[in-house]
Parts: structure tokens; C-alpha cells; sequence
């Protein structure tokens, strides 16, 4: 009588074929009972371009950092399959994870029931044998991955998609990590757009389109923060002589010109901490922060009125103004006000005009009166 029952299986060990193990396992390590790497992935190779690592020890090459307290491979071989957290010890030490599986002592074939006769190959994660002998091991396969390092790792190694396995969800991460970079990139791009146009639109709020001075609304809001500091500071405002003559003979492209050069001076003869505003056609407000010093602030005016009666040549003709200035001090109030300030800076410089012009008042709220 025939036995039906199937053949037993061979016993003879499956070696491993170090292509077909790259081709799986791009990052993989193939190590010896004893330590030794026997074979490395390609792509591991590609992170240690200048040095061979097989025939090496592994512990001489990597350090391992979970498990702990690994001293020797067998430590790790006596762990069992189980996650490991290693990096290079020289060099570039890029951090790796993976999974470390010990390889049961010949690899024994087990039968497949599905298919009468046919044999398939089993790895043992188990460090003991089918018959719980005591552990006998034939080295150990190391699937490492780059983690968190993977973008760095493509970066310096020009690594590429050909370098993760098929199945690795590496190269989708990446596509995703390039198209997050790239939409971070426009996001920047266009905040600086707007950050710009931003900017600009403040500042041509606060700013006069033809001389580039500031405008009324600049100058209304540095006096209030003045008067809410207490910050002691010095007020002028400034009126053009002999502007509307110009205007008239010469037309408004004149005009225009000799603005412009008003507002040269005006910036020449004060601080950058200082505030220069045109405040209508030809007046001027000048907030001299800090300064409250009578004998300063007067010639600076009387230095304003020289430089500004020097002729101004424009297409061929010679146009001559002057200005008339009053000022006023916070310290002259026992509470400065803005409005009242601007009120009688006014007054003054109202004396100017009706004493000659190209003159240089100062009002003095004590005496309610304008003096020279």
C-alpha cells in the first residue's frame, strides 16, 4: 500500500542572492553570526561612497542606539527581531532606523501544505529553533530606513527615486515634501508682494507725491505721539514769499521745480530724527524733536531763508523766492497742545509776512505777543 502522506522537506539551507536582497531592500545589511557584513543595499553603499563596507564589522561601522547596551552582535542577536535606532560612527553621522531580524541556523524548509511536495522558506524571527533547541543563529538581516534624515540623506548623496525600493512610500513622501517646499516658497513670495505693496501704500499715505516730504497726516500723527510722550520738541511752519509770482510767470512746471528744490534745503538743514512736511501749496510744518534750544532752531530759520533766496535757474530764467517762518516751543506751554502749537507757530509766522517777509518770528504764549 502506497503512503500518501507528502514527501518531507529538504533541509538544505537557502542561501541569499545579494542582488535580489538590494533590489528588496535598497538600505539592507546582511551580517554574519559573527558581525561581519556580508552583503550592504546599494543605497546604503551610496552613504559611504569613499569606504567598502563589507567584510567590516558592524558594530565598527554603525553605533547602535536602541537597543541599549548593545556591547557585541550576539547582545543583538539575543534580542530577537526588534526595532533598531543606529548611525555611522565616523563621518557624516547620519541618523537610521529600521528593523533588525536574527536568521535562524539553516534556514530550514518547511513543507506548504497548499501544494503537495512544494517547499517555501521561513525565516524565524524566533531566536529559537521549531524543537525550542537552544538558539542557534546564521547571522541576521537589517532593513534601514532614513527616517526623518531622508531629505537631507537626497540632499547630500543626490539620491534619487531609483535608489528606494518600489514599494517604499519614501518617494511619494518626498514628491509631497518638494510640492509643500514649493508652495512655501510662493506663499513667501507673495507675503513679500504684499508686504511690499503694503509698505508702499503706507508710505505714500503718509508721504507728498511731488517732493517726497511728509504730508499733513504724517506730521498730525508725530505731534500727537509728541503730545502723549511729553517729548519736548520744537515747531516751525514756513510759508513761501514771492511763490505765487513764479506760478504766474513762469506756469506750474516752475512752480513744481522750484518745490522740489524747497524741499532739498529743508531737508538739508534739519536731522533725519526730524520731521519736514508740506502741508499745503507752498507751506511748510518742521517738528524739530528734542530740541528746544531758541538760539538752534534760529539759525537753522535764518540759514533756510539765505539758502532759499539764492536764484533757481529754470529753463533759462532765474526764479527768486524767499520764506517767512514762525516757531514756537513746547516749553513754552505748561501742557503742549498740537493744535494750539500749530495755532501759534501760524501767528507768527503771520508776523513775519506783515513786518517785510523773509523773516523768522518766534511766539511766545507767555506774553501773547510775537517777538523778533
Amino acid at each position: 500500500m502506497k503512503d500518501d502522506a507528502a514527501p518531507s522537506a529538504p533541509t538544505t539551507a537557502v542561501p541569499f542572492d545579494p542582488g535580489a536582497l538590494g533590489a528588496l531592500m535598497p538600505m539592507h545589511l546582511h551580517v554574519s553570526p559573527t558581525g561581519h557584513i556580508l552583503s550592504v543595499g546599494p543605497t546604503l553603499s551610496k552613504l559611504r561612497p569613499d569606504e567598502i563596507l563589507v567584510g567590516q564589522r558592524f558594530l565598527e561601522v554603525f553605533e547602535v542606539k536602541r537597543p541599549m547596551h548593545i556591547h557585541q552582535f550576539g547582545d543583538l542577536l539575543n534580542h530577537g527581531s526588534c526595532l533598531i535606532r543606529t548611525k555611522f560612527r565616523t563621518g557624516h553621522r547620519l541618523g537610521l532606523k529600521g528593523l533588525f531580524v536574527p536568521l535562524a541556523a539553516q534556514h530550514p524548509l518547511l513543507p506548504d501544505r497548499r501544494q503537495s511536495g512544494a517547499a517555501r522558506p521561513v525565516l524565524l524571527p524566533n531566536p529559537h529553533t521549531v524543537a525550542d533547541t537552544q538558539p542557534a543563529f546564521s547571522g541576521a538581516l537589517i532593513n534601514l530606513s532614513l527616517g526623518v534624515n531622508v531629505v537631507e540623506a537626497v540632499q547630500r548623496y543626490s539620491l534619487s527615486s531609483a535608489d528606494f525600493a518600489p514599494a517604499d512610500p519614501t518617494v511619494d513622501m518626498l514628491y509631497l515634501i518638494e510640492a509643500k517646499s514649493v508652495a512655501l516658497e510662493e506663499s513667501k513670495r507673495l507675503n513679500a508682494r504684499l508686504e511690499g505693496a503694503r509698505v508702499e501704500a503706507e508710505t505714500q499715505a503718509y508721504t507728498d507725491t511731488l517732493t517726497g516730504l511728509q504730508n499733513r497726516r504724517s506730521m498730525d500723527t508725530l505731534l500727537h505721539q509728541l503730545e502723549r510722550s511729553g517729548e519736548p520738541f520744537g515747531l516751525m511752519h514756513l510759508d513761501l514769499d514771492y511763490f505765487k509770482q513764479v506760478n504766474d510767470t513762469f506756469g506750474h512746471g516752475a512752480g513744481d521745480y522750484v518745490l522740489k528744490r524747497v524741499s532739498t534745503v529743508l531737508q538739508d538743514e534739519t536731522r533725519a530724527s526730524d520731521l519736514v512736511a508740506r502741508v499745503g501749496g507752498d507751506e511748510f510744518v518742521l517738528v524739530f524733536r528734542g530740541c528746544v534750544n531758541l538760539a538752534v532752531l534760529e539759525g537753522i530759520a535764518l540759514r533756510i531763508i539765505t539758502r532759499l533766496e539764492e536764484p533757481i535757474a529754470y529753463n533759462g530764467h532765474q526764479c527768486r523766492i524767499s520764506a517767512s517762518i514762525g516757531t514756537t516751543l513746547s516749553s513754552f506751554y505748561q501742557i503742549p497742545a498740537a493744535d494750539r502749537m500749530l495755532h501759534d507757530a501760524d501767528q507768527a509766522l503771520y508776523k513775519s509776512k506783515d513786518r517785510g517777509r523773509a523773516r523768522h518770528t518766534v511766539f511766545d504764549p507767555e506774553q501773547r505777543d510775537a517777538r523778533n
